[in-house]
């Protein structure tokens, strides 16, 4: 430190500073390597300090234009300075603090900040050349500027794979700006130096930015551009003089991919090849050739640390590499690896803004042809010579089409270049790209033969196949998939030490097309076809249903037959109208599973692996979910038949925009409403057969099977049935079904198998004649509400779901109308609601998913009890709104519990029950708003549906509950502020329910004056989400409808408040009403117009609505407001 100081302060000239600065550093840099130097943090940054100094010397300031023009005398100071630095770190292992190392980052960005100017002015790299004039000695090639920097890029690389995580945002920041800057100098060039200095350099600046951008501290929008368009460059780098070690793929654009293709396509690579010579005797060949001419870079002599960082090891070289030609070709390959790796890291880093760089990356035309000047990533994982190129760039392929891609990419569409024109928009462009990546990835697969880089391109297909919209890509993509999947998976893979993984990956592939949605017409095309010939192979080609057929059957590889059953299973889900004459050999297969499995080997878990034998329980499940969903295919099932409530949905202007609900575990029928195709075989629609051969054949040797697995798998088929088919089989059958669900639901010991046994009852319980049994329909409440005190949330979510589709069956069967007949006895009811009424009030309480079931059930049995007066309370007095003078809780309830002789005498007469507890209304009311304040979007959702059926009770007197004002204004508040427009729909249905104006109570004001001040701000409001777009029309109907409910009350108010407020609201209700006539005349000139009954309906809604405001604007003088809406009602008379 002391001769640190000494040189600093007593060189006063500058050949003196120079000489004293060499000799200095090399002695300190000498005992560095001979002595233990004892540095603490005082010297630690004094050390940095001088060097920061001499760098500045040597080098200039940052952000001067001062060009380097030091000699090798200065370079070589340098240099003992960082390999000072790297013995205390390295060799005597120095533990540095957090912000020593801090300390260390600032002084390398120094040096590469000083030696900016240089980079700038450099034509090129060569350390003979510099921009400036040559002062002193002529600088060796051992001894240049790159190789600091070189040097230095290593060091930063270092402390961020052992503290990046640890430094602050400024630090990670500052890295950043100076390695674009670099990046940037790169890119200005256009033209990589290919030699052995710069290779390393570049290998060296490019791994420390992978370091970097590993552990992201910030954005990355403003950079990544810049970084893409300088690791471009890198492509190729190397490769633009030298032979392609892979086979030439031009001309083979539309080449069919077969058998012999690839047979020859192997042959190609092995003959390329050469003779094997193993990675180590490469290496040994590579440095025994001759030395690179006087453009080639030597080793760093004076400095073996360098030489050692980038000695190559043996794993750098790849049986699929071929021979290595020269040194030169090593480094540059490192280049390219690591410029697609930081690709990679810049997708992961920052998805958002990587994906506007797409069409810079990935080829739009022409994939199979190598075009030097425009290399994509495909590029590199057709044509690079380097098995670790190749494996990078599938790896980078992967992480782009995962994640949000997979919704970015959504938007693409294919277009024929005729029809694209001059511009080319991004959907276009992502369209041409989509079909590049299927052509190139298609194309390799059938190729490659290195079976590390061939499960890469499967995943790589896989998540192509999952991203792209085919609906919107070319008709015969999607077929061409298929058919080249089954290629692979029937011609096998030829010299693959791991067949069982690639086929693995292929079916995994195949089932990932098969699920493509919205299906595909010509993929149904296909397999009618096929059907047609009866599996026959064609021109020496099984078909692809029959390639499933087979392997399903095998049984030498579990793991092979559980993805091929996975992708019958994808089949029966999409394609639901073949299925019925697939049903002989569906049938066969899973009896062929469950014939041959023992309980010695089925009860055994897989546990991730094969299992134990041939037979584990995984593959007889994925056997049982092929049954099961073969079953709802050619049943017709469609989810759980709802029971529609008309009354929520016979408004003119909502009928029109009732959406249907997509079931997840319901079979796609899309197709089923374009018509039958050409050969469709007829199927039995209702599926009596088969369901009756499942239970006889099937269901006895798995519902009682030891595995737990199984049997739920067996269970859940049940939830899978129709009430035509269930009615359909015979009473033996029907039993045996019942008493299957309650048993498992009540006496199963595994959490899963009572979950499957209650979603069972839940869909069967909503069958209509299920009602007309007292006795199932009490064994169904019971043993739902058991599992709804299960300690597992998975059996409480189903159990509740399944306790509110019962309490919807049991308000349909009772009706509105209280003659209506209902064959659940009186008595056993009287005690099934207690216990109905406070399980629903019980899981409010719970999680959302529970809670959203509760609030479903109370809406649902709140429609139905009799709400009485108290006896002994007279009729209470009202003002001329209808609203109570006093409003008493208490005196709204009664229990009224009939004797047991009179319920008898009513015979099959239902009179709906007042509560037991006369606190159970007020209870649910209140359960209700905690709900809307506690729950989710769900939860929210149906406490609007709950509050429209309990007023839907005509025995409920609305205006004279103390809650009935909470109740509205919770649901305008929900329809003013809720994001969700689910929401607000439910919530505006909810306030048009009320028949009267007596109904409203007081609120009937504030609900005019909120769906007034709603309807006028719609224009305004910020959708939080894109999906809410397609709500938006429906919300207007909704709101619409609302709005016309109430105005058409307006006329029976004497509130004066709430009148003054209409005729002040006169002009946007005139106006809005405009626009609401016009709309009527519109749809009226229209091709496809309303129905003449719906729009007769509209238009008595709009006159009737017109009507009562226009009284009220007589009554309050403004004749000539009443007569331009009188006009309005003439216009669409």
């Amino acid at each position: 430190m002391f001769m640190l100081e000494l040189a600093a302060t007593a060189a006063k000239g500058d050949e003196d500073k120079t000489h004293t600065f060499t000799h200095i550093f090399r002695l300190i840099h000498g005992l560095s390597q001979c002595v233990s130097l004892d540095i603490n943090s005082s010297s630690w940054s004094l050390m940095l300090d001088s060097f920061g100094n001499m760098v500045e010397f040597f080098l200039g300031k940052p952000g001067t234009k001062r060009v380097f023009s030091g000699n090798a005398a200065g370079i070589r100071a340098i240099l003992d300075c960082l390999e000072t630095l790297r013995c205390l770190i390295s060799v005597y292992h120095r533990k540095c603090l957090l912000s020593e190392n801090i300390q260390l980052v600032k002084f390398l960005l120094r040096i590469v900040e000083c030696s900016h100017a240089e980079l700038l002015c450099s034509s090129y790299s060569n350390g003979n050349q510099r921009c400036g004039p040559e002062v002193g000695k002529r600088i060796p090639r051992s001894s240049t500027l790159w190789e600091v920097l070189t040097i230095t890029f290593t060091m930063i690389g270092e402390v961020f794979s052992r503290l990046g995580s640890s430094f602050p945002v400024d630090i990670w920041q500052s890295t950043i700006g100076v390695l674009r800057k670099v990046m940037d100098v790169l890119a200005s060039k256009s033209l990589l130096v290919e030699d052995n200095v710069m290779s390393r350099f570049y290998t060296s600046l490019l791994n420390c930015l992978h370091l970097v951008l590993m552990d992201p501290k910030g954005s990355l929008s403003d950079h990544v551009a810049g970084f893409v368009a300088a690791l471009r460059m890198f492509f190729i780098y190397g490769l633009s003089n030298k032979p392609q070690y892979a086979c030439p793929v031009a001309g083979n654009k539309d080449k069919e991919l077969s058998s012999m293709s690839l047979k020859s396509g192997l042959a190609e690579s092995t003959k390329n090849g050469g003779l094997y010579r193993p990675p180590h005797l490469r290496k040994k060949d590579g440095t025994n050739l001759q030395q690179p001419k006087a453009s080639d870079s030597q080793s760093f002599s004076d400095h073996e640390s360098c030489t050692i960082v980038f000695t190559s090891s043996d794993s750098d070289y790849s049986d699929s590499d071929g021979s290595v030609k020269d040194v030169n070709s090593v480094h540059s390959s490192k280049a390219r690896v690591a410029a697609i790796v930081c690709i990679q890291d810049l997708c992961q880093a920052d998805p958002k803004s990587f994906t506007g760089q797409w069409t810079m990356l990935l080829p739009t035309n022409e994939v199979l042809q190598l075009r030097k000047y425009e290399a994509t990533l495909m590029t590199c994982l057709l044509f690079d010579p380097y098995l670790k190129a190749r494996i990078a760039s599938a790896s980078t392929l992967a992480a782009m089409m995962d994640g949000p891609a997979s919704v970015f990419l959504q938007v693409a569409e294919y277009k024929e270049s005729t029809k694209r024109g001059s511009f080319t928009a991004l959907s276009s462009s992502l369209g041409q790209i989509l079909m590049q990546l299927h052509t190139g990835i298609l194309y390799l697969i059938q190729r490659e033969t290195h079976s590390g880089l061939l499960a890469s391109l499967f995943k790589n297909i896989m998540l192509l196949i999952s991203s792209t919209p085919y609906s919107r890509m070319p008709a015969e993509l999607l077929p061409t998939v298929l058919t080249t999947l089954r290629a692979w998976i029937e011609e096998g893979f030829p010299f693959k030490s791991d067949q069982t993984g690639l086929l693995v990956a292929a079916f995994n592939c195949l089932t990932a097309a098969l699920s493509s949605s919205p299906v595909s017409p010509q993929v149904k095309e296909m397999f009618l076809e096929e059907l047609s010939t009866g599996f026959a192979e064609v021109q020496g080609k099984r078909g692809v249903l029959r390639t499933i057929f087979s392997y399903s059957e095998r049984v030498t590889s579990p793991a092979v037959s559980f993805e091929a059953l996975q992708a019958l299973r994808a089949v029966s889900h999409n394609y639901p109208n073949i299925m019925g004459s697939c049903w002989g050999q569906v049938s066969n297969i899973v009896y062929g599973f469950l014939r041959l499995a023992t309980p010695e080997v089925s009860t055994r878990s897989w546990k991730g692996h094969d299992g134990i034998g041939l037979f584990g329980e995984k593959v007889i499940t994925a056997a049982i979910k092929v049954l099961d969903e073969c079953l709802r295919a050619i049943s017709g099932f469609k989810g759980t038949e709802d029971l529609l409530d008309d009354r929520l949905l016979d408004t003119p202007f909502t009928s029109d925009c009732v959406r249907i609900k997509k079931i997840s575990s319901a079979p796609s029928y899309g197709l089923e409403s374009l018509g039958g195709f050409k050969d469709e075989p007829k199927t039995c629609c209702s599926g009596s057969e088969q369901w009756s051969e499942a239970i006889e054949r099937h269901m006895t040797l798995i519902l009682w099977h030891t595995s737990a697995m199984v049997r739920a798998a067996s269970v859940t088929c049940f939830a899978g049935i129709t009430s035509s088919v269930f009615f359909s089989l015979t009473k033996e059958k029907q039993d045996f079904i019942l008493s299957s669900v309650i048993n498992a639901a009540k006496n199963d010991e595994v959490p899963s198998v009572r979950s499957a046994a209650c979603r069972a009852i839940g869909v069967i319980a909503c069958f209509p004649q299920i009602s007309q049994s007292a006795e199932i329909f009490n064994k169904f409440v019971h043993a739902a509400e058991i599992n709804t005190r299960d300690p597992l949330v998975s059996v409480r979510i189903t159990s509740s779901w399944a306790l509110a589709n019962i309490c919807d069956s049991l308000r349909h069967c009772i009706g509105d109308d209280l003659s209506e007949r209902c064959y659940i006895d009186l008595n056993e009811n009287s005690r099934l609601m207690p216990l109905l009424i406070e399980s629903a009030l019980r899981l409010t309480k719970d999680g959302d998913k529970i809670k959203s079931n509760a609030v479903r059930a109370l809406g649902n049995l709140s429609r139905f009890f009799r709400c009485t007066t108290l006896s002994g309370v007279h009729e209470k007095q009202v003002d001329c709104m209808g609203l109570p003078l006093t409003t008493n809780s208490t005196e709204v309830f009664r229990s009224s519990i009939q004797s047991e002789v009179s319920q008898r005498s009513v015979s099959n007469s239902y009179q709906p029950a007042s509560l037991g507890d006369p606190r159970w209304l007020e209870r649910m009311v209140q359960a209700f708003l905690s709900c809307v304040t506690t729950g989710n979007v769900k939860v929210q959702w149906n406490v609007c549906h709950a509050l429209s059926n309990l007023f839907l009770n005509e025995t409920l007197r609305l205006q004279d509950m103390d809650w009935a004002p909470s109740v509205f204004s919770i649901l305008l508040l929900l329809l003013r502020d809720s994001s969700n427009f689910k929401i607000r729909i439910q919530a505006a249905s909810a306030l048009a329910v009320p028949a009267s104006i007596f109904d409203y109570g007081r609120s009937f004001s504030d609900v005019v004056q909120g769906l007034v001040h709603i309807i006028e701000n719609l224009g305004s409001d910020q959708m939080s989400t894109p999906s809410s777009f397609k709500y938006r029309v429906a919300l207007e109907n909704q709101l619409t409808s609302t709005m016309l409910h109430v105005l058409s009350l307006a006329l029976s108010t004497d509130h004066q408040p709430m009148k003054d407020f209409l005729v002040k609201k006169a002009s946007f209700l005139e106006e809005w009403f405009k626009v609401l006539c016009s709309s009527l005349e519109e749809a009226s000139t229209q091709p496809v117009a309303d129905t003449n009954s719906i729009g007769k309906q509209k238009r008595e809604m709009i006159s009737k609505a017109i009507g009562s405001l226009i009284k009220v604007y007589q009554g309050r003088n403004h004749h000539t407001v009443a007569q331009r809406f009188e006009k309005l009602v003439d216009s669409i008379v």
